[in-house]
């Protein structure tokens, strides 16, 4: 059987799916509609729920797995299914969500024994112990945590591949320019996006907290640094602590971004250019997977809505 991110252009289909997200709003007729995010292992799918009532409402709600029949969309580029009936799945049916998400291709224990062994190199004792403090503070929402809600590694464990893979790429750079700071681009890389426990619920349904809407994961890691220097007793003054809080405030590189500073030593700019790198590819070949070679892929959001070419003879 398909899967969602599997069906082509104006196919009908009967599957069985987990509702990602169930967004209430209001249509230009005065009337809700329900906006869901339908998912399943091959990814997530857009689709509207036009003139939902009450009851409607309170049944289909995030976390929930349901039957739909459906169509297979195109709407401004962007894949969508027409929902033509919906329920909820019967108990015999198969109601377990954890059966319909999206996870890392790596397993968590590979991704942890990795990131455990990348701590031996970090070098300096500050450093090294305020990761090891936050990674065994948050070590059970590190592994399980998507990076993000949309866009980029956002499926089980996403956090923990996006953060393993930007190591990867971060130790291929140092092999090639020695000069760089080894230890302080490792600690940067594993705790740039560590705040993401915080502003994010987690990976069945995910949802921004209060916190992330109103803070921002960069501010909250900052602020997990400082509370880890409280409770080992160290000074958060010290150049080595400012520095490695320069590495994840500056992260996405620009003000416009959300970084309140931009990146001012080597390293915090290498860690801009590996996330960057990283959330880019990830979202190029999620969308590029599923195109036939000499199609274009659907637009993707996080890449200023551009759709990919994929060569057929090349």
């Amino acid at each position: 059987m398909k899967k969602i991110r599997e069906l082509t252009v104006d196919e009908t289909f009967q599957l069985f799916l987990l509702i990602k997200n169930a967004d209430v709003r209001i249509a230009k007729n005065g009337k809700k509609f329900i906006a869901f995010t339908f998912q399943d292992t091959s990814g997530t799918i857009d689709g509207k729920f036009w003139d939902a009532s009450e009851e409607e409402i309170a049944r289909f709600e995030p976390g929930r797995v349901v039957l739909l029949d459906g169509k297979r969309e195109v709407y401004q580029g962007n894949p969508q299914v027409k929902i033509m009936h919906l329920r909820l799945a019967k108990p015999e049916e198969g109601q377990d969500p954890s059966q319909y998400m999206e996870k890392a291709p790596l397993k968590k224990e590979d991704m942890e024994e990795e990131i455990n062994q990348t701590l031996f190199e970090i070098i300096n004792p500050h450093w090294n112990r305020i990761v090891r403090f936050l990674l065994n503070k948050y070590k059970k929402e590190f592994f399980e945590f998507p990076a993000a809600k949309r866009n980029h590694h956002a499926f089980a464990s996403g956090l923990a591949y996006h953060t393993t893979t930007m190591l990867r790429l971060g130790k291929a750079i140092v092999k090639e320019y020695p000069e760089l700071n080894a230890s302080l681009l490792y600690a940067g890389i594993i705790l740039h996006d560590l705040g993401k426990v915080i502003e994010l619920t987690g990976p069945m349904t995910t949802e921004y907290t209060l916190a992330g809407n109103l803070v921002g994961h960069l501010v909250l890691v900052d602020e997990e640094i400082t509370q880890a220097c409280i409770a080992l007793k160290f000074d958060d003054k010290q150049e080595d602590i400012v520095v490695l809080r320069h590495m994840v405030l500056a992260h996405h590189g620009l003000l416009e971004y959300g970084s309140p500073v931009r990146p001012r030593i080597m390293e915090a700019e290498i860690l801009h250019q590996i996330d960057n790198l990283d959330a880019s590819m990830q979202m190029m070949l999620t969308s590029i997977r599923l195109t036939e070679p000499g199609e274009y892929s659907d637009r993707i959001f996080g890449m200023d809505n551009r759709s990919f070419y994929v060569p057929k003879n090349i």
